[in-house]
């Protein structure tokens, strides 16, 4: 199960390049992200270009701020076979994935990262992913999956899910894109 809510940009008002002051399921921390529609066009990735196969009708892009954030806080399972008593036991793995990407030959990109942390609100992990380089993209246009995992750490009790797209050269649109987040725990040894 996809831990994330509204990975997929599906969820609230957008469709446009405008920047929306709220996204369902974030708090916006910095900067105004668009919930940009597939379909829109005009240079934005479309359904025919890189990215998830499944997708939905939009993606995240940094809106015209040079550095939009979205930050999105989840409390971990307390029971069961991905709750406390396994985490503690080191019998929990975690997946952080998701489609990064940008426009044309732009460095404008996305960076998503899952910092776990103990009861306390005290970090005991990190894990980045992205952003994707136009390199990475052979200078199109679109979104490439990322990837991470391991072992959820001892102690985490929630994580924190950061989504950061940084406008890096000119221009006034901010075309970090992402799309088909998704933090999923999966258990690894025996009943507990």
């Amino acid at each position: 199960m996809n831990l994330v809510v509204n990975g997929d940009a599906e969820s609230g008002s957008g469709g446009s390049a405008d920047p929306v002051s709220k996204v369902r399921g974030w708090k916006v921390a910095q900067g105004a992200p668009a919930l940009i529609a597939y379909s829109l066009g005009g240079g934005y990735p479309t359904a025919s270009d890189p990215g998830p196969a499944h997708r939905g009708s939009r993606f995240f892009s940094g809106g015209n701020s040079p550095r939009t954030a979205l930050i999105q806080d989840i409390d971990l399972p307390g029971a069961g076979p991905t709750g406390r008593r396994a985490v503690d036991a080191g019998k929990v793995r975690y997946t952080l994935a998701g489609w990064l990407g940008g426009f044309d030959r732009q460095e404008d990109g996305a960076r998503l990262s899952v910092e776990f942390r103990d009861a306390k609100g005290t970090p005991v992990a990190l894990s980045v992913l992205g952003p994707v380089s136009a390199a990475d993209r052979q200078g199109k246009t679109g979104l490439l999956e990322r990837t991470a995992e391991a072992a959820v750490p001892p102690t985490a009790r929630s994580a924190r899910v950061l989504l950061v797209f940084t406008r890096s050269g000119s221009g006034t649109s901010n075309d970090g894109y992402a799309d088909g987040l998704s933090l999923t725990l999966s258990a690894t040894g025996g009943r507990r």
